[in-house]
């Protein structure tokens, strides 16, 4: 049956099941967890108001109460505690990850961190690693995957995940699948563009990966930030 046809509250889990989990937005995934809406409104509208109400924020969402979330109409007790169970499971998932917060003292700290996730792909992704004001690891994410030559860069998605995780410090990274270490225009023209945007947010650069299988060039050490 196509999507089109199915009831409102319906399609985002129809969607999940044909497009897979990653085509869903974020006032769908959130529906799915409600269920539903209201009277006037259907699961995703509701969701997307919610998700509005906390600037689009996970972080900020997860610090609602049940009694917050219940002043929404259509949120009662059992809606308001999905929502807040599917989020304690995501931070659990996320600590899991890094078990202990890493501390980042050099390149070599870094690379040892990112080498694991970039080290033998066959195409271009972009990858940031968010760290506090000890230069201690809270979170680790991929930003984009591209094709063989590129991976485009969204910068506002780059510093929007560092506020959600308060983060001061950040390091980026992306793999040359080719094998070359050597930074490209773009390569130079990006961390430029994100060092510059980090000082109006007091968001610091503090360095750049270029990640081989084998190898790694950093913009820290040749003097490039």
């Amino acid at each position: 049956m196509s999507i089109k046809f199915l009831a409102e509250d319906d399609r985002p889990r129809e969607k999940f099941l044909q497009k897979g989990k990653n085509s869903l937005s974020d006032s769908e995934l959130l529906a799915i967890i409600m269920g539903s809406g209201n009277k006037e409104e259907t699961a995703v509208e509701l969701a997307r108001k919610i998700l509005t109400s906390v600037n689009n924020s996970w972080h900020h969402l997860s610090l609602l109460s049940a009694k917050d979330l219940m002043k929404f109409k259509g949120i009662g007790e059992v809606k308001a505690i999905s929502i807040a169970v599917a989020l304690e499971i995501g931070r659990r998932r996320a600590s899991q990850e890094i078990p202990e917060k890493s501390l980042i003292a050099n390149s070599n700290d870094a690379y040892a961190i990112l080498k694991n996730h970039l080290s033998d792909l066959r195409t271009e992704e972009f990858w940031a690693i968010f760290l506090n004001q000890s230069n201690k690891v809270i979170h680790i994410s991929q930003l984009t995957h591209g094709g063989i030559s590129q991976s485009i860069v969204d910068v506002r998605i780059l510093f929007k995940t560092a506020l959600d995780h308060f983060s001061t410090g950040i390091i980026i990274a992306h793999n040359h699948p080719s094998g070359g270490l050597k930074p490209s225009k773009e390569d130079l023209s990006i961390t430029q563009k994100i060092k510059e945007g980090g000082k109006t947010l007091s968001i610091q650069l503090l360095d750049h990966l270029i990640v081989t299988q084998d190898s790694y060039f950093s913009f820290s050490d040749e003097g490039l930030l």
